[in-house]
């Protein structure tokens, strides 16, 4: 299993960071837009961001993407389409809390997936997982929500998986050398073109709409896809997935630290309590993976 180095944790933690902040995006978007609208744009304006880059460190437009990058990109495209469009619609019927704890579940699929792939799961990372999803709990979910499941809870568990399986991906194919910024480039072209399609066919787009969502588009389309994800990518490289989902699903700690600074929205004692646990969750899965790496070495 690949270590995390203080690269990858440092990246990662800033795409939480990133992820955090810019949660709030969503929820605002969908009250001008639709779903696929959102996604269309936000997608779009992170391909946007990237090709610049991309031409730069080209040196042109010639060779722009080899054709193991642009396999590996529209896999990638589908599957962060499907989970993006999955999240976005559970805001419909479900409150945001809710979904980012549901959504946040993906680092409980991720080592399952693990596990039936061949990898190896300590007890103590295992601990690490639960005890984060009870600092989720306690920091994004009113209990009393608990009492109906509805529609868009049912989404935002399909999300996670969906997102658990794009992870599981990128792990892959970082271990292929596949260069991060141009597979998020391409990841996110194939995934602008399947959300523009399914706008164009099940929705009816405005200029007023878009111009209302403008902010929220432009700071999700910036921030959370063109740099979040492309920091995920590149992230990865440098840490084991289930540690890498972990430190991602730091996201909700992060909307909270950014409410209470920024909004100057009060922190209660329970989501202190949620903040502090996942925390530790983070310290045992980073401690855990180090003994465990030792003790490989020293059987080595």
């Amino acid at each position: 299993m690949r270590k995390t180095t203080p690269k990858g944790f440092i990246i990662l933690l800033l795409t939480a960071i990133i992820w955090g902040s810019s949660f709030v995006a969503q929820s605002i978007g969908i009250k001008s837009v639709d779903a696929f609208t959102f996604m269309a744009a936000r997608t779009t304006l992170g391909t946007l961001v990237l090709l610049p880059v991309i031409l730069i460190m080209n040196g042109g437009i010639r060779n722009l993407i080899d054709k193991k990058t642009l396999k590996a990109g529209a896999m990638l495209g589908v599957v962060l389409a499907i989970a993006q469009n999955l999240q976005q619609f559970a805001f419909y019927y479900s409150t945001s809390g809710k979904i980012a704890f549901l959504t946040a579940f993906y680092m409980f699929f991720v080592p399952i997936l693990g596990f039936f792939l061949g990898k190896k799961i300590s007890t103590a990372t295992w601990a690490s997982i639960f005890l984060a999803i009870v600092g989720l709990f306690l920091l994004c979910v009113n209990p009393d929500e608990l009492s109906v499941i509805n529609m868009g809870d049912i989404l935002a568990i399909c999300c996670a998986i969906v997102y658990a399986v794009q992870i599981m991906m990128i792990d892959k194919f970082t271990e292929e050398d596949i260069d991060g910024i141009r597979l998020s480039f391409t990841e996110f072209l194939f995934a602008a073109l399947i959300s523009s399609v399914l706008m164009f066919i099940f929705e009816k787009p405005t200029l007023e709409g878009l111009t209302g969502a403008a902010p929220a588009i432009l700071y999700s389309g910036i921030m959370s896809c063109g740099i979040a994800y492309t920091l995920q990518v590149i992230g990865q490289k440098h840490a084991s997935p289930v540690v890498a989902s972990l430190l991602m699903c730091m996201e909700s700690v992060f909307a909270a630290i950014a409410g209470w600074l920024v909004l100057k929205e009060a922190l209660t004692v329970k989501e202190l309590a949620g903040c502090i646990i996942m925390f530790i969750a983070i310290i045992i899965s980073q401690v855990s993976e180090s003994i465990s790496m030792q003790n490989g070495r020293i059987r080595s």
